[in-house]
């Protein structure tokens, strides 16, 4: 087993877990809430309520991350750091449909 270096891919292992931080809520502390409310950007697609718009704004970490990875993939964290942003693009990409759809037919 050889031992990796860490380079500009061990980064997207640290996109990823701030993507992470970003979009979940853990304790009732929101990392991507409380930076979006100190910028006067919406948090929630409806006021106080619906769709926590915090996922959606965790792509801009989550890509990077995954780009990084795929292109620097000898470096230590790289393939969690690839897994990991693809596994939640899908899931955010998946989400994003079903509300754009929901409201587009206002289901």
């Amino acid at each position: 087993m050889t031992k990796r270096k860490i380079g500009i891919g061990t980064l997207s292992l640290f996109l990823v877990l701030l993507g992470l931080a970003w979009c979940l809520t853990i304790y009732g502390f929101n990392l991507g809430g409380i930076v979006l409310a100190f910028l006067g950007l919406n948090t929630w697609s409806n006021g106080d309520t619906g769709v926590h718009l915090t996922i959606f704004y965790s792509l801009l970490f989550f890509v990077p991350g995954f780009w990084l990875a795929t292109k620097y993939k000898h470096d230590f964290g790289a393939r969690a750091g690839k897994r990991v942003s693809a596994i939640m693009g899908i899931i955010i990409t998946t989400f994003f449909i079903i509300f754009i759809v929901t409201a587009v037919f206002d289901l």
